[in-house]
């Protein structure tokens, strides 16, 4: 069997194990797609310049983040039905990133909730990602879960105001409600290892997957509608939202999906503890500019007042030291860990997770940083 050795062997593995729905879910971006070449483009057109004969014996990616010590800049960042990817997919997840001393964060749209990741991943640190429900009274009630649960951390993701127009998922049938057809349905029998090793694993303990974080009266399985008023994702949400959000919760809040410098100041003004310069994965609007783009002027103009966060777009450890070095605290890692759970299950993601650290590595000997605060600014 082939080695895996970098992302696209991770990708590639990934691909022949999952459904094509499900993959280009995972995988792919919304339109033409404009916007995923943007992000790739974006990044290297970045080189960043080295330091020689600085003698150092070994670098260290130690993180004071947010009143935490990690291990390495990084985190999982939160992502939907990341339970289908794998058997309790999540919570193997959770276990990975513990391991090699970072965050993950979980989706309020998760398969598992976030109690059961607990159970399952003790020593883990979780943070917890939150799409505004229209019945306010649920959502603090989510987050009054997600406390008790120990995430001390709140993501609220800004940039998903309605469904993106991601063509290929109506092509493939897949969404929520999922439809069945034909060809998802044929698609599905010829990936016989994730139908036995996940779908008919969940179908035989616990029934069809659903969203795990919605409440018991208003949850559903993935093949039916949700036709609950009180938990769609509210497309209204504005600043004063943020506001009662600050007020509500006592840990720290990050605003996710922001790339105008008015945002982020905004963020700021409102007492946010950080926010996350992200094109979503250029999976939402295909005319976005790239967080490499944007990373620069967002952290002169608030760096000094919140923490600066960035993703989108990361394939090999120099893409994360590039959004490092234009000043952003740490990156967060979306499709990588994915594919790395689809290739090899809890230790795939581990070590995913671990071939990205060891590429900042080599890379960092190259460039003769000994630490994250020597990378020099890079070149465009």
């Amino acid at each position: 069997m082939r080695m895996l050795l970098n992302a696209d062997d991770y990708r590639s593995r990934a691909r022949k194990f999952l459904p094509r729905g499900l993959f280009d879910y995972i995988d792919r971006g919304t339109e033409d797609e404009v916007a995923l070449r943007r992000l790739r483009a974006s990044l290297d057109e970045i080189t960043l310049m080295p330091s020689v004969l600085t003698g150092h014996d070994r670098r260290s990616f130690d993180t004071a983040l947010l009143g935490q010590r990690l291990a390495v800049p990084l985190v999982v960042a939160p992502t939907a039905l990341a339970g289908l990817v794998a058997h309790d997919g999540e919570t193997k997840l959770a276990r990975a990133a513990s391991r090699v001393g970072i965050p993950v964060c979980i989706s309020t749209q998760s398969v598992t909730t976030v109690e059961t990741i607990r159970r399952g991943a003790p020593d883990a640190t979780l943070w917890f990602q939150l799409y505004v429900w229209r019945d306010r009274a649920l959502t603090a009630g989510l987050l009054e879960r997600a406390r008790a649960c120990g995430c001390e951390t709140l993501v609220v993701t800004a940039d998903t105001p309605v469904s993106p127009n991601r063509e290929y998922n109506r092509r493939n049938g897949f969404g929520i409600p999922f439809v069945p057809s034909l060809r998802s349905t044929i698609d599905v029998a010829r990936h016989p290892r994730w139908l036995v090793g996940v779908l008919a694993r969940y179908l035989l303990s616990e029934g069809m997957p659903t969203y795990g974080h919605y409440p018991d009266e208003f949850r559903a399985a993935i093949t039916r509608p949700n036709i609950a008023e009180a938990v769609r994702l509210d497309h209204r949400l504005n600043w004063d939202d943020v506001r009662w959000l600050r007020q509500l919760w006592p840990g720290k809040l990050i605003i996710k999906g922001v790339l105008a410098v008015k945002d982020a100041e905004t963020a700021a003004e409102l007492g946010c503890d950080a926010i996350v310069v992200s094109a979503h994965g250029g999976r939402n609007l295909d005319c976005l500019p790239a967080p490499a783009e944007c990373l620069p002027a967002i952290v002169e103009a608030v760096g000094g007042r919140l923490t600066v966060l960035a993703d989108s777009g990361v394939r090999r450890g120099t893409d994360v030291l590039k959004y490092l070095a234009l000043g952003a605290g740490a990156v967060l890692l979306g499709r990588l860990p994915l594919w790395g759970l689809a290739a090899g299950g809890e230790a795939g993601a581990e070590a995913v997770l671990r071939m990205i650290v060891a590429e900042m590595d080599a890379a960092m000997a190259f460039l003769g940083a000994e630490c994250v605060s020597g990378l020099q600014a890079p070149l465009r």
